[in-house]
């Protein structure tokens, strides 16, 4: 049982302008020797939407409604934002919190899975921003992942329900996740926990066809990603004449520019020019029952004998990730100068 100063929330970060898109994705690239003119490429998608990515809004959502939840409960305790590659910067909120005399403080990562880029390397950030701060940044512990909790899993059922009744008898689910290198996801749960999301989900709709498959790419063609890729799903479905299809964004807890313009915008329009009846069920965002999960997983932090709610078949994460867990993908070689 252990007693906390306050509530940081973790995010990616994302643009609010379009002169923002650029520096953005520099943050997001920087170390990974991705030209600019790939940059300039990912940059378009951001101007569909004027230049603004949905997901720091979402987060400002998130917040006041975990507040509000979280308000005459036994973890009534203030909340800081900051980001890993965008304003709020974790850096610049780690001080916030030194300033503020935060001690000690739990931290809720907007991912719901182990891997290294949702979980590792967000603990590296909270480190590097504690460091930056010095001696008066405060401890942080991470809550667990959440890939198989009912508040996080129970929204999707509800939005996989509504989407088969609109399509046609025996249409197709496609859950769709953020696809990883193989040499990252060789060292981590990724595709487990993914897995085991996807039957937890489809169980509950009554077992329909289904299938895990992966989206946003980001590295070079010759170093393999997990597959397969969304389009090229859709593409199967209907030369294998499926009656339709169910598009299940389960790497994602709210609807940000990766859903928006990869789902929304890419795959809707793959399924039109087929003619395959396609809808794309919600994410999380601030269903009630996410929101209180968050409060939930707070408590097992903060009361003696918790209750910690699981609806799957494998091991609950522990509070406190192991040396080896999540481990980072080994480093690309340089292009010769």
């Amino acid at each position: 049982m252990t007693s906390y100063d306050a509530v940081l929330v973790v995010s990616f970060g994302g643009p609010e302008h379009a002169d923002h898109v650029i520096p953005f994705l520099e943050n997001v690239t920087r170390g990974r020797n991705i030209p600019r003119e790939r940059l300039v490429e990912v940059g378009a998608h951001y101007a569909l939407f004027d230049g603004v990515s949905p997901i720091n809004e979402q987060n400002r959502q998130l917040i006041d409604a975990l507040r509000t939840e979280l308000a005459g409960s036994d973890v009534d305790l203030p909340i800081y934002w900051g980001n890993r590659n965008w304003d709020p910067m974790l850096t610049d909120t780690m001080a916030e919190m030194a300033d503020a005399g935060v001690k000690k403080a739990i931290a809720f990562v907007t991912s719901a899975y182990s891997s290294y880029s949702g979980c590792r390397q967000y603990r590296e950030n909270i480190a590097a921003a504690q460091e930056a701060v010095g001696a008066d940044a405060p401890e942080i512990d991470k809550l667990r992942v959440f890939y198989d909790h009912p508040g996080f899993v129970a929204p999707f059922i509800d939005g996989v329900a509504a989407a088969l009744e609109k399509l046609p008898a025996g249409s197709h689910l496609a859950f769709t996740a953020h696809s990883i290198p193989l040499s990252m996801a060789g060292g981590c749960d990724y595709e487990a926990q993914l897995q085991e999301t996807a039957r937890l989900i489809a169980e509950a709709c009554g077992n329909p066809p289904w299938q895990l498959v992966y989206q946003s790419r980001s590295g070079p063609p010759q170093v393999p990603w997990l597959e397969p890729d969304i389009c090229d799903h859709i593409d199967a479905l209907s030369h294998a004449g499926e009656p339709g299809v169910a598009v299940v964004p389960i790497g994602f807890v709210s609807d940000h520019m990766e859903v928006v313009y990869d789902l929304d915008t890419e795959a809707a329009q793959r399924a039109a020019e087929l003619g395959l009846p396609f809808v794309r069920v919600p994410t999380p965002g601030i269903d009630p029952r996410f929101v209180t999960m968050i409060r939930q997983l707070i408590e097992e932090r903060v009361v003696a004998n918790p209750n910690r709610l699981t609806l799957g078949a494998l091991t609950i994460k522990p509070d406190v990730c192991a040396p080896t867990c999540c481990a980072p993908p080994p480093a690309r070689p340089r292009p010769a100068s």
